[in-house]
C-alpha cells in the first residue's frame, strides 16, 4: 500500500534536487569556459605546456638522431599539434595577446644554477608578438621548455653567418630581462617566429647535415614542414 506524503514535504524534496542539479550545472559551466583560475583554464594550460614539451622533444631527438649519424645523414619525425596551432587557445591558456611560438637552440637552462647540468638543446615557448623576452623558465610556472639534443653548437645568439644568409626563417629577435640562460652573459636571443595559424595539424621535422650549407631552421609553409640543417664545423 502506497504512503500518502505530504504536498508540503513533496515541494521540499523537488527544491533540494534542484539546487543540487543547478550546483552542477553552473560547475559544469565553470569547468567548460575559460575564466581564469578555472579548472578548464588550467586544464589548458597544462596542455599546451604539454604540446611544447613534446614538440621540443621532437626537434631535439631528430637532432641528435642526425648528429650520431654523420655528414649526409637525414632524419624526419613528425609531431601532432592541437593547441599550438590556435592562437585564441593559447590567449586563453597563457594569457597572452597575440601569441607566437618562439623555437631556439642554446644551453641548457640549469647550468644558471648547476655548473654541472651542462649541454646544448631546443627551447620551445609562446610569447606576445611584440614584447621583451619576459617570461619563466623554472618552477610551477614554467613557461619555456628546454629538450637536451646532442648537438653541442650554440645558435641562439646567431641572427646570420657572415655572408648575410639568415639562421632563421622567419627570425624573431628578442631583449632578455635579467638572466639569460639560453646563453648567459648575453642579452638577446634569436630564433624562428611561428604563427600558431599557420602551422599544420602535423608538424613535419626534417633535419639534415649537409656540410655545404650552413646552420639553418627555416619552416617551409607550402610543405607543413620545419628543415633543420646542422653543419658542426661551418
Amino acid at each position: 500500500m502506497l504512503k500518502r506524503v505530504k504536498k508540503g514535504q513533496i515541494s521540499l524534496e523537488f527544491m533540494m534536487v534542484f539546487a543540487i542539479m543547478l550546483i552542477l550545472l553552473l560547475y559544469s559551466v565553470r569547468n567548460v569556459t575559460f575564466s581564469n583560475g578555472s579548472p578548464s583554464t588550467e586544464n589548458l594550460r597544462i596542455s599546451v605546456s604539454l604540446e611544447e614539451k613534446n614538440l621540443a622533444n621532437a626537434i631535439s631527438n631528430t637532432i641528435s638522431q642526425v648528429y650520431s649519424q654523420g655528414p649526409g645523414a637525414k632524419a624526419t619525425a613528425y609531431v601532432k599539434l592541437t593547441f599550438l596551432r590556435d592562437p585564441q587557445m593559447l590567449s586563453k591558456a597563457l594569457e597572452v595577446s597575440d601569441p607566437v611560438i618562439f623555437i631556439t637552440y642554446g644551453y641548457n637552462p640549469d647550468y644558471i644554477f648547476d655548473n654541472d647540468k651542462t649541454g646544448n638543446g631546443t627551447y620551445v615557448t609562446v610569447l606576445p608578438r611584440n614584447s621583451d623576452y619576459s617570461t619563466s623558465f623554472y618552477g610551477g610556472d614554467k613557461e619555456v621548455f628546454w629538450s637536451y639534443s646532442l648537438y653541442p653548437k650554440t645558435l641562439c645568439n646567431l641572427s646570420e653567418t657572415k655572408g648575410g644568409i639568415s639562421t632563421w626563417d622567419p627570425l624573431g629577435e628578442r631583449m632578455i630581462r635579467g638572466l639569460n640562460p639560453c646563453r648567459p652573459g648575453f642579452n638577446k636571443v634569436y630564433g624562428i617566429q611561428l604563427d600558431p595559424g599557420l602551422l599544420p595539424s602535423e608538424l613535419k621535422i626534417v633535419v639534415t647535415w649537409d656540410p655545404d650549407k650552413i646552420d639553418s631552421w627555416k619552416f617551409d609553409l607550402a610543405k607543413g614542414a620545419l628543415l633543420i640543417n646542422i653543419n658542426p664545423g661551418g
